[in-house]
């Protein structure tokens, strides 16, 4: 697909990388998400994380992205740089107003998410540079059921603790890295089946294996909360298995 590099990144060029590499001297640009977060109805824990997660694959997959599409450009600036994405919340008209700006909205169970093509790090529309992005907690009201292993899992790390948003990010990376190593055939299955995944917490001795296969896995730069280098998420897709 036009836009998306295809081929699986190596190891020494991954933008998620802690230690510097040559993708930190391309400008810096992020990948905006807003999650909404209305007081009386906040999202359950798990849901936003998938739709957090699906809505950065919805992002890569549009045809605006692609090509010469209109946000084309921008995808490319971000991609040949370190993967940035932030997530902020907003209710009410913050929500409003979010959603009069280009992009596009995700819908889960109970969350909702907005995605918006990559700006500079510096050059944040001031209706999202205003949103809060700090402290966004959810949880679930029970605890989810065990995954479908015949659809692609997002497993989290047991070791790390993350806010709800800096979790949302992270989900956001293994959807991506995911993304990158599957065939255009691949991804157009899943694109086109709606991007089926979940989201769970490994167990510990899962997650040593699972850290230790050759399946994507994020290692966090350490820009947020986290130290760096910490193993975050496994993208533990079918086809990749």
């Amino acid at each position: 697909m036009d836009g998306v590099n295809t081929e699986p990144t190596p190891v020494q060029d991954s933008p998620f990388r802690s230690e510097p590499t040559a993708r930190d001297l391309a400008p810096q640009y992020v990948l905006p998400l807003v999650v909404r977060l209305e007081k009386a109805a906040p999202p359950a824990r798990t849901d936003a994380l998938e739709t957090a997660a699906r809505a950065v694959l919805v992002m890569l997959s549009d045809e605006r992205s692609l090509g010469d599409g209109e946000w084309a450009q921008a995808i490319r600036d971000w991609q040949d740089a370190r993967i940035r994405k932030v997530v902020r919340r907003a209710r009410g008209a913050e929500w409003r107003r979010a959603e009069a700006l280009p992009g596009i909205t995700v819908t889960g169970k109970s969350a909702e998410v907005r995605v918006f093509p990559p700006v500079p790090l510096d050059g944040w529309p001031k209706d999202l540079a205003k949103l809060q992005v700090s402290g966004t907690e959810l949880d679930d009201p029970e605890p989810p059921a065990g995954p479908d292993l015949a659809e692609p899992v997002l497993w989290m790390s047991p070791e790390v603790e993350m806010s709800a948003g800096k979790a949302m990010a992270q989900a956001g990376h293994g959807a991506q890295l995911a993304w990158w190593e599957l065939s255009d055939e691949e991804r157009a299955t899943w694109r086109d089946a709606g991007f089926p995944l979940a989201v769970r917490t490994a167990d510990p001795a899962q997650w040593r294996d699972l850290t230790t296969s050759r399946l994507p896995l994020v290692r966090d730069a350490g820009f947020t909360e986290i130290a760096p280098g910490s193993c975050t998420v496994v993208a533990d897709h079918p086809a990749l298995r």
